[in-house]
């Protein structure tokens, strides 16, 4: 693998994870434009003034006040509309279009509870039933089993501490808050396995918390979720919080 190779981002596996590269690229090229300018005339300057050049101090007066603000203010307006003004209203139309455009309740959604602790994420979906919090609910730790071309709607929270759920190759996170449940939602492109992590510091053993999230073909994860619904009565006993953990899904249309 070359050093280009592993610089490289995660790939993306979602329908919006490319509005995340495209901000941070805009806004480095921004960034690199104005710091080329801005060494251009530190340089540049200090070259063509140099003792070698101009021996000869000259006594000036400078530039007049109303020629410091003209050019002052062009520069002030010029870094603050192509940067600032930008990408606060590229961020915001991602944001309002898109990650907080949830899906429809008529949509069909793979809907996944989430609850992190120190070190492990738990994940639940409903059973057959198609009710949380009932005996028939699937449960998996670490490991998040989804299929391809869904939308997936998560409600996360946090059973001690505050955790962040952070998926690099969605290039989504939200943070984990015990006593309150955040959303999050993504549409799938891609199989394959990817990283689930905290992005959050978490205690001690905050390296050990990492989780894998696992996209399946349609008939893949028909295929498990069948298999892990005979195995649902394992681990959802319910005079036991730690095993029967989660709440009821309502809707927030």
């Amino acid at each position: 693998m070359t050093l280009l190779e592993r610089m490289a981002p995660p790939e993306i596996i979602t329908t919006n994870g490319h509005l995340i590269d495209y901000l941070f690229s805009y806004t480095t090229i921004m960034n690199l434009i104005f710091f080329f300018f801005v060494c251009l005339g530190l340089f540049g300057f200090s070259y063509l003034y140099s003792s070698k050049r101009s021996a000869k101090g000259e006594y000036t007066y400078g530039n007049k006040k109303k020629q410091q603000a003209i050019v002052g203010y062009l520069i002030g307006a010029s870094v603050f509309l192509l940067i600032d003004i930008n990408i606060t209203r590229m961020s915001n139309d991602d944001m309002l279009n898109e990650f907080w455009n949830f899906p429809k309740a008529e949509e069909e959604v793979i809907k996944v509870e989430v609850l992190a602790q120190q070190w492990m994420w738990n994940f639940r979906m409903a059973g057959a039933d198609g009710e949380f919090n009932t005996a028939d609910d699937v449960l998996t730790n670490h490991d998040l089993h989804l299929p391809v071309g869904k939308k997936v709607e998560f409600r996360i929270t946090s059973k001690d501490v505050i955790h962040s759920f952070f998926i690099p190759n969605a290039r989504l996170k939200v943070d984990a808050m015990p006593g309150r449940i955040s959303r999050m939602w993504f549409e799938t492109t891609k199989t394959g396995a990817f990283e689930i992590a905290c992005a959050e510091m978490c205690g001690t053993h905050h390296y050990l918390m990492k989780g894998r999230l696992h996209v399946h073909s349609e008939e893949e994860w028909n295929e498990w979720y069948n298999e892990a619904q005979n195995l649902a009565d394992i681990g959802n006993d319910n005079d036991n919080i730690d095993n029967f953990w989660g709440w009821k899904w309502e809707s927030e249309q």
